[in-house]
């Protein structure tokens, strides 16, 4: 059996990668990292917290560590809790990221590749997944991962194209909750559209059903959505399991994950 990482590397330097533009994106991207060397820093606190000095170490050598500040629970590769796309959910109190159990988050995946069936800044159709299912054969698993293959992993955080996605809309999202499916992945950075299109579709037509109806959709349909997956080309198209295994942040609406395929 391979182990293959679809997480992205949380690197603090990719925040000064970010366009200037979208440098307020930071937290969701890395967090900002005080690193302490065995041979540097961590000598000063190994030393401290032991209460003796520098010379004392053994070797000289103190503790490698680093401090994380500023970040979000939406932080690089991620799972979302249903609270986070509202209060309740299927009419019940939304579950928070630490209610999920962990046999939800570990079970039978394929992948959808959309790949020439989708445009950046333009929804997904249900069209696009109907065609992509046919050529994949394979059933959706019950109650388990969807993975979208959109081709934007070959973006870097610093190309302005990482930013213009194709994204899921609540029909395409409540197509893929009624197939059975609980885990809907994308190598996209967000699963709607971005901000910008919606703000701007928003603003053409004063429809508010245009604003984050991917997402939205998950208060019908109880579904947990994983966003900024990487290396999706290393998967076959079915017969593999995953485990989506997030952090344990009491009572939020989502945390960082190590995402690992079991092929």
């Amino acid at each position: 059996m391979a182990l293959i990482d679809l997480t992205r590397t949380l690197d603090p330097a990719d925040r000064e990668r970010l366009p200037e533009q979208l440098r307020a994106l930071a937290p969701v991207v890395a967090p900002v990292v005080a690193y302490a060397h065995p041979a540097g820093e961590g000598r000063e606190q190994f030393a401290a917290a032991m209460h003796c000095s520098i010379e004392d170490l053994p070797d000289g050598e103190g503790w490698g560590a680093e401090l994380l500040t500023d970040f979000n629970t939406h932080l690089g590769t991620h799972v979302d809790a249903p609270l986070h796309y509202g209060s309740t959910c299927e009419g019940r109190p939304a579950r928070t990221i630490t209610d999920i159990a962990l046999d939800e988050l570990w079970c039978e995946a394929l992948v959808l590749d959309l790949r020439g069936r989708c445009e950046p800044d333009a929804p997904i159709t249900v069209e696009a997944l109907e065609s992509a299912l046919a050529d994949n054969g394979a059933p959706v698993p019950a109650g388990g991962a969807i993975l979208l293959r959109t081709g934007q992993e070959r973006y870097g955080l610093s190309d302005p194209e990482f930013f213009r996605y194709p994204g899921m809309s609540r029909e395409s999202t409540l197509f893929l909750a009624d197939l059975g499916a609980k885990v809907l992945g994308t190598d996209a950075a967000g699963w709607d559209l971005s901000f910008s299109v919606m703000a701007g579709k928003f603003r053409e037509s004063g429809d508010n059903s245009v604003l984050w109806d991917g997402h939205r959709a998950g208060r019908e349909r109880e579904v947990f959505i994983v966003q900024q997956l990487t290396n999706l080309a290393a998967l076959p198209p079915s017969g593999f399991r995953v485990a989506f295994f997030p952090i344990k942040i009491a009572r939020a609406s989502a945390a960082p994950a190590r995402v690992v395929a079991f092929v």
